[in-house]
């Protein structure tokens, strides 16, 4: 008998072998998952939008006058320094240009004011002559009329003519002034060339710089005219930087003034801190990238670090943040939002026991978007499946993807 088993043995082997490989196909095999574990901790629940950076006080210097400004000499990030720095000269505008019988004209007013300021002067001469004869003509009378040598009214003639002499001197330098005036207003008609031929000098307006800081941008570089309230430059302080993120308006009213800020994506290495300052009051019409109309409500914050760490932040350049609305406490049960699934009106996942899938019940709170706090279904240390496909099943054997 034993002998006849071992003839058989060499056949037994091979078929008890592929028996067993074939029952071993057809065995169930555990489902690749993902894995995480329920973790204790704070949990931030955050408002995450775009935003970009801004000086504070900008200062746009206006051209005061009208009148030729002279070539700017000042670039964008030069500083400045405040009643010291000359940021621009403006010339008085020069006179039209005249043509050539225009320009014989003025110079033939000149001449002729000149004249007439030569007459004025002689007339001045002619009445001191006169008022020194009127003059001698009283004082003779004066010392006659307490002797009776001449009568009383050859004494008031005297006096009358000492007047009307005085009165014309006033007349004369009167004369000469409005001669003068005439004669300013003819050189200033043709105040482009002076006698000799040559340009006048003119001193141009010096605009000096009304704040410390740096010149952000330059409107107009080149030389040429230019009217009052023309911009030239814009300046700032690029240390002081505020935040401004365009939220919608219905997560701007969960926002509240102090709440904190992270500032990340803005080429730094490090996350940055900032607090809300303020929530505007009023929404604005904006359009997404998707052709959505949406109101939005700018939230302003200022930088809680210091500018050490955000030094190569300027003025629009681009942020992403996340403002912080409700900070949960140290005992807060969390899991990965990527395990939760809804399954009719309650929360549901995975827990995964001795390699075995178990759905189970789950009551969330407060989500970050990233975590979501556990109320109840799951206690800290439980291993849940992330993501879990429709292989993922209750009671099904699960292993952790590589």
């Amino acid at each position: 008998m034993i002998k006849r088993c071992l003839t058989k043995l060499p056949w037994i082997l091979p078929i008890a072998l592929l028996g067993v490989l074939i029952i071993f196909g057809f065995m169930p095999k555990p489902v690749e998952v993902d894995l995480a574990e329920v973790t204790v901790g704070p949990l931030e629940v955050t408002v995450n939008d775009d935003g970009e950076t801004r000086i504070r006080e900008k200062y746009i210097v206006s051209a005061p006058v009208v009148g030729k400004l002279l070539r700017m000499q000042l670039d964008a990030g030069d500083e400045v320094q405040q009643n010291v720095t000359e940021l621009a000269h403006i010339q008085p505008s020069p006179p039209q240009l005249l043509d050539v019988r225009t320009q014989a004209e003025c110079e033939a007013r000149w001449h002729a004011a000149e004249a007439s300021l030569e007459q004025a002067e002689a007339k001045l001469r002619s009445e001191k002559e006169a008022l020194e004869m009127a003059q001698h003509d009283y004082d003779r009378a004066r010392n006659l009329r307490p002797k009776n040598a001449i009568s009383q009214a050859e004494f008031d003639i005297a006096d009358h003519r000492l007047r009307i002499a005085q009165a014309n001197i006033r007349s004369a330098e009167s004369g000469i002034k409005v001669a003068q005036f005439e004669l300013e207003h003819c050189r200033a008609a043709a105040s482009r060339y002076d006698v000799n031929g040559d340009t006048v000098s003119q001193k141009p307006f010096k605009l000096v710089s009304p704040i410390n800081g740096h010149v952000l941008r330059v409107f107009k570089e080149d030389a040429g005219v230019v009217a009052p309230a023309t911009p030239l430059l814009e300046l700032g302080d690029p240390h002081d930087l505020e935040i401004v993120i365009d939220v919608l308006s219905t997560d701007a009213v969960n926002i509240k003034l102090g709440d904190k800020v992270y500032i990340d994506h803005w080429g730094g290495p490090e996350t940055l801190l900032a607090e809300v300052r303020v929530v505007e009051p009023s929404a604005f019409l904006k359009v997404s990238a998707l052709g959505v109309e949406e109101k939005r409500v700018n939230i302003i914050a200022d930088f809680v670090d210091p500018w050490s760490r955000r030094k190569t932040l300027g003025d629009g350049f681009r942020i992403e943040a996340r403002i912080v609305i409700v900070t949960t406490g140290d005992a807060t049960r969390k899991v990965p939002s990527g395990a939760l699934f809804r399954d009719g009106d309650a929360w549901k996942l995975f827990r995964v026991t001795d390699g075995v899938a178990e759905l189970c019940t789950v009551v969330p709170g407060e989500s970050s978007g990233w975590d979501t706090e556990i109320k109840s279904g799951v206690s800290e240390g439980d291993i849940v499946v992330l993501h879990p496909t429709a292989k993922v099943q209750h009671g099904i054997r699960v292993t952790e993807a590589n």
